[in-house]
This record gives C-alpha cells, structure tokens and sequence, in this order.
C-alpha cells in the first residue's frame, strides 16, 4: 500500500513536471512568434521611412543644384505635380522633370523642345507618392507613406536678378 502510494506520488511529480515544461514551451515558442511578427513590422516601417528620407534628399539635392533665377517651378503635365528645373548649357535651353507615376519617382532630363513626356522618365526609387506645392520662393515637397514626410525648401533665387 505504501508502496503504490510513493508510485502514485511519483506518476503525479512526473506528469507536473512534464506539464510544467510543456506550458514553458508553448511560451517560449509564442514570444518567439509574437517577438518575429514585431520585428517584420519595425522593419517595414524602417524601410518605409528610409525610402521617404531617401526621396526628400534626392529632392533636396536636385533643387540645390538648380537654384538660378526663373529656373525652379511646378507645373501640372497630364494632372501630374511636376517639379521643373531648367537651365541652359551651351546655349541651348534644358529641362529636368521629377515627378511621381506608376508606383515610383522618375525623373526626366531633356531638352525643351524635345516632346518627350512623363511615360519617358526614368525610375529613380519606389515609394508611395509624392507631390509639390510652391508659393513664391517656397517649395514643399510631401512623400506619403505610413508617416507622410515633409520637406520644405527656401528657393535662395527667388526668381530675381541675384544669380551667382
């Protein structure tokens, strides 16, 4: 009797034990897949904000190199917002569109009269969306995305006579 008591005691100290570790497993494997799903969605808001940050200085950059006079405008072309950069070398008249269509940035660089259109830009990054807004010396520029990023830029030329 005292013997079954002292098996009976070992079957339930085995079957706790046994319990014990399973309940231990199961949470370790669900922090392990919650910890993974967290993860994917950090990551995807780090790339998402990479590729907003990327475009804004692309943008940036761009405007900076074509800061003359009467030179940076934009437009609407095929009820696209188009950030236009003209400029003149060897005395004929360039322009450099960047836009957004199809899913990515593009950017168009081509002389004025060529006829080349927004379908002809060449994909710079993919994103969302971006748009342009301008009044008089200053230029926004909006990259949407899960946190929408915002640029603003001062254009120094401001359209007068106080080219370099």
């Amino acid at each position: 009797m005292k013997q079954q008591k002292q098996q009976n005691g070992q079957t339930m100290n085995l079957l706790f034990t046994m319990l014990l570790f399973l309940v231990f497993v199961l949470c370790a494997l669900f922090t392990v897949l919650i910890g993974g799903k967290v993860y994917e969605n950090i990551n995807s808001r780090i790339e998402e904000n990479y590729s907003g940050q990327v475009v804004l200085n692309y943008v940036a950059n761009k405007v900076r190199q074509g800061d003359r006079a009467d030179s940076v405008t934009v437009r609407e072309i095929e009820g696209v917002p188009v950030l236009e950069l003209s400029q003149q070398i060897n005395g004929s008249s360039y322009i450099t569109w960047i836009y957004y269509r199809d899913g990515a940035v593009r950017e168009l660089f081509t002389d004025a009269g060529s006829g080349l259109g927004l379908k002809d830009g060449l994909e710079i990054m993919e994103c969302r969306g971006l748009t342009f807004h301008q009044e008089d010396s200053l230029l926004e520029v909006q990259v949407e995305g899960a946190a929408d990023l915002r640029l603003f830029l001062n254009i120094r030329s401001g359209g007068g006579n106080d080219e370099e």
